[in-house]
């Protein structure tokens, strides 16, 4: 049951968490390092733990943090492609 996420600028993912733990991340940019070569990508907290905060990372650390692509859907965070189709 992997699912690989396409990780993309503007799109929203979340790490899938309960509790306190839970957060949505706003990708802002995906960039090579010229330094390394690195692939690093650039997000914004958008909801949970990591609200009101940005940060960079590698992309593949990020690709294990985001288990879902999620939208907002009034004042709730929801699955993007999810079975249910209310």
């Amino acid at each position: 049951m992997s699912e690989t996420l396409d990780i993309r600028p503007g799109a929203y993912f979340s790490n899938g968490a309960y509790g306190r733990s839970w957060g949505v991340r706003l990708v802002t940019s995906i960039e090579t390092d010229p330094a390394s070569g690195a692939t690093m990508l650039t997000f914004k907290g958008m909801a949970g733990v990591c609200r009101r905060k940005a940060g960079h990372c590698p992309l593949a650390a990020f690709a294990e943090w985001a288990r879902h692509e999620v939208a907002l859907n009034e004042n709730s965070w929801q699955r993007v492609g999810s079975a249910s189709d209310d």
